[in-house]
């Protein structure tokens, strides 16, 4: 905002980082509006934060970007998506071995858990999802102790048939 971008966010995120002025750009879940030559439909995300939003960008060609992350569900469907850069956060597999190993505490699994999107999770989001004109998947906010981008490449790719870049 001090570099004189304009930041779209929910109200519950202004409010929790207490910001304000004409920069900040409140949008509602569900209720489109213009950036640039851009539509975007702002929606609900699952995160332990205030109001997070997930958004699906249209551009004026018609080709849909959704770009969502810090959450761990989406619980909406998307039709018509050619590219998504979806969070990818982490294993169970591999946070259980990091917790048993003493490498994660223990009082940290309750919060990745309501917070982050596991593998399996991605895996059933794409699944119900029609991925008819997907040409690409972005897996992003990949855990660096309890990820695998290979492995979550490697997986998101077997069950889509789409290219994944992690």
């Amino acid at each position: 905002m001090k570099a004189g971008v304009p930041v779209y966010m929910s109200a519950g995120t202004a409010e929790a980082l207490s910001l304000t002025g004409h920069r900040a750009k409140i949008v509602k879940p569900l209720i489109k509006f213009q950036a640039g030559g851009f539509t975007v439909l702002p929606f609900q995300a699952e995160h332990d934060a205030s109001e997070p939003l997930g958004f699906l960008i249209q551009g004026k060609s018609g080709e849909k970007l959704l770009f969502c992350t810090d959450t761990y569900y989406v619980k909406y469907r998307f039709k018509g998506v050619k590219y998504f850069l979806i969070e990818c956060n982490y294993s169970s597999k591999i946070l259980t071995e990091n917790i048993q190993a003493g490498l994660v505490s223990p009082a940290m699994e309750g919060r990745i858990k309501r917070s982050h999107f596991e593998l399996e999770r991605v895996k059933e989001f794409f699944r119900a999802n029609d991925l008819g004109e997907c040409s690409g998947i972005w897996l992003i906010h990949i855990s660096r102790g309890n990820g695998d981008p290979e492995l979550f490449k490697s997986e998101i790719e077997k069950i889509t048939g789409v290219p994944v870049y992690a």
